[in-house]
């Protein structure tokens, strides 16, 4: 796979006038009071496919060319491994990390399954599943989670901006966006490699599942 030129580094998420490599997902162009936010989820893994939590290793092959992406699009990604090697992947190497669209910290559940957790401590798993705020591995709560993604999004500047981001940032972005319900987080079904979109604005965002990779 032919690479798409490096990514120039650019500033974080609120900065004056970011710029980018070439291409786009979408086309078309942003108003000027207008974000239009793709987050692409990373391609699968071994640590996704045993649902261990875990963000680094090696991604299965994404099967498809370099992405495009349009001229003045910011370009971040979550600090995992796994979606550096899905920007990789896909064409963009040197993608800059953002701090702010880290996975939840799992604190000493780090690099177990959810499996085994939760045949050793059934009682904190399900905690954990139920209640937002629970967070009995010592680490981030689902609630504090949404509250820096969600921090994150609304700070951003008018135009366009991609992000390779963990499965649980996109969910964390998505029902901040839709102002839904905590419980909703554990119902949106993020798949490798989906693309999704938000546009709009701090307060009133207009969201599109399933976009297509370009």
């Amino acid at each position: 796979m032919a690479p798409a030129e490096p990514v120039t580094p650019m500033a974080s998420a609120g900065s004056a006038s970011p710029t980018a490599p070439t291409g786009s997902v979408p086309s078309g162009a942003a108003s000027a009071t207008t974000v239009r936010l793709s987050l692409v989820a990373p391609a699968v893994n071994t640590a996704l496919r045993e649902a261990r939590f875990d963000d680094s290793g090696p991604v299965e092959p994404v099967g498809r060319g370099p992405l495009a992406v349009s001229a003045g699009t910011l370009v971040l990604r979550s600090p995992s491994g796994r979606c550096r090697a899905t920007a990789e992947a896909l064409g963009l190497p040197d993608v800059p990390a953002e701090e702010a669209l880290a996975g939840c910290a799992m604190g000493r559940w780090q690099g177990r399954t959810l499996a085994e957790i939760a045949a050793e401590d059934a009682e904190s798993t399900a905690a954990w599943l139920s209640d937002p705020a629970a967070a009995p591995h010592g680490g981030e709560s689902l609630r504090e989670l949404r509250a820096r993604v969600g921090a994150w999004v609304a700070g951003l500047e008018p135009g366009r901006v991609l992000v390779f981001a963990e499965p649980d940032v996109i969910r964390a972005a998505v029902a901040h966006a839709l102002g839904a319900p905590e419980e909703v987080f554990w119902r949106l079904d993020v798949r490798p490699l989906q693309c999704v979109e938000l546009s709009g604005r701090s307060g009133r965002w207009n969201l599109r599942l399933g976009a297509p990779l370009r």
